[in-house]
């Protein structure tokens, strides 16, 4: 057979071209889906339970038939016959909150988890308590309650240390760093993926150090660590490679996307070439994965592939993957708006200002707004309500309606003492007052501004402010 890449002659047994490196998944079998399922790592699920082999248990690929139905109400009917002996009934409860989980009813596998939970610590089985407590911290954190998922994770992690579970332990210090991680505590998200990292290398667990590594790439994005970013993930493709792990190989693809995206325009078609080959993987495997985890793997892609094109200033192509990355995201958000849709809605409106159409630029900020609202995302928010006043000033000649933004704007921006966006916003709005020929007050605005460029040091905008209030300081005085 022939490489789908450089087209020459591979073996079957060849888990990569050896001639241009590329992954081939062409002998690649359905225990190796489910083998490799256990990797997907993009801030989902890390199951403790040690009857789960991948594919069982709280993964996120959903079952949608009526099996899942049937093994409920066998499970209701054992649980009705134990309970009349006193039997535990907790094994079965776990079992019953996995497949609520895959039915998507998080409410009902919750409420479960919780009976589960009563059921282990009154047999006193530790074990059980901590990996009850995991999937409990699981299910908050994808319901938002960070704080409540974070104290299930120390329970969890307090009883694991006591027994020594390294295994176990890495995988919850995961999840604790992908729960910091979701409320923007980088801080403490890097340390909990660090330790994880640490700990997996002390113990010799090749594939949890790999998968902590994989982790850690999110906050080293962060932090522009690039050049450690590319260490990473240099090794880890090398391993899914030989591990013949797609879902390695995708996300990591992915990964190296986002890393060329991030080294700027002179490495976009890297980015390209590594989105286009994850994107040509999950298209390869889609009829063995649900449509749920399809979503999962391919929003991101969509968005920077998109966010190229609007960089290259191709906007129909870069419109038509944003909505695809949009609709990705809606397939998978289902109990609560995830914040990645934000950051879609919030490039859409970019993408529609500057297309000229202001009336679908300013819709797709407001929803951007009201996601971001529920997140604390006041930067993002104060950002956005600029925009949206710019857009009544300069486009649709509103001076009231972006008065109105604005100030919206700075009350945000004192409480996180912006003192840039502080200055730039009320010389802004000082502008305004003057079209209005409202002098007092565009002097109180231009002398708040001055203020603020004090405090930065900025002598060129001191002196611009200066000369506009003594403008109009000699105007009122010699009454123009």
């Amino acid at each position: 057979m022939n490489c789908p890449y450089c087209n020459k002659i591979v073996q079957e047994t060849w888990s990569y071209c050896h001639h241009c490196n590329k992954p081939l998944i062409t002998s690649i079998k359905d225990e190796d889906i489910d083998n490799s399922s256990q990797f997907f790592d993009d801030f989902e699920y890390d199951d403790l339970d040690p009857n789960s082999n991948g594919s069982e248990s709280f993964n996120i690929d959903i079952i949608e038939d009526d099996s899942i139905n049937s093994k409920i109400l066998e499970i209701d009917q054992k649980l009705n016959r134990i309970s009349t002996h006193s039997d535990p009934l907790g094994d079965l409860l776990l079992e019953k909150a996995s497949l609520y989980y895959k039915k998507r009813d998080l409410s009902t596998s919750l409420k479960n988890l919780e009976i589960a939970l009563d059921n282990f610590e009154n047999e006193q089985n530790q074990t059980k308590i901590a990996i009850t407590h995991n999937e409990i911290g699981l299910i908050k954190e994808e319901l938002g309650f960070f704080d409540e998922a974070i104290y299930h994770f120390d329970n969890a992690l307090a009883i694991l240390e006591d027994l020594k579970d390294y295994h176990k332990i890495i995988q919850v210090y995961n999840n604790v760093g992908n729960a910091y991680f979701q409320i923007k505590d980088i801080e403490k998200s890097y340390s909990y993926y660090q330790k994880a990292l640490e700990l997996a290398d002390r113990e010799g667990m090749e594939y949890e150090e790999v998968k902590s590594s994989s982790n850690l790439v999110e906050i080293l994005f962060v932090l522009k660590s690039f050049e450690r970013i590319k260490r990473i993930l240099k090794r880890n493709l090398k391993f899914f490679k030989q591990k013949n792990d797609i879902y390695g190989i995708i996300t990591t693809l992915v990964k190296y996307g986002k890393l060329y995206f991030n080294l700027g325009e002179t490495y976009f078609e890297n980015a390209y070439e590594n989105f286009e080959e994850a994107l040509r993987l999950i298209d390869q495997i889609q009829d063995k994965i649900s449509i749920y985890l399809k979503a999962k793997l391919e929003w991101e892609v969509f968005f920077l592939i998109g966010k190229i094109n609007l960089i290259e200033d191709n906007d129909t192509k870069a419109e038509d993957y944003l909505l695809k990355s949009l609709e990705s995201i809606r397939i998978f958000e289902i109990y609560q708006e995830n914040i990645d849709e934000g950051k879609v809605l919030e490039t859409l409106g970019h993408l529609y200002e500057y297309k000229g159409d202001s009336e679908k630029a300013m819709e797709y900020y407001r929803l951007a707004i009201e996601i971001y609202y529920k997140y604390g995302e006041n930067d993002k928010i104060a950002s956005l309500k600029t925009n949206i006043a710019d857009i009544y000033l300069n486009d649709i000649r509103d001076e009231t309606e972006a008065l109105n933004y604005f100030e919206e704007a700075i009350e945000i921006y004192k409480k996180q003492n912006y003192i840039k966006e502080l200055a730039n916003l009320y010389n802004k709005i000082g502008d305004i007052y003057i079209n209005k020929n409202l002098v007092n007050i565009a002097i109180s605005n231009f002398e708040n501004a001055l203020e603020y460029y004090k405090e930065m040091q900025d002598t060129y905008h001191q002196e611009l402010i200066n000369e506009k209030i003594k403008s109009l300081v000699d105007s009122e005085i010699h009454g123009y």
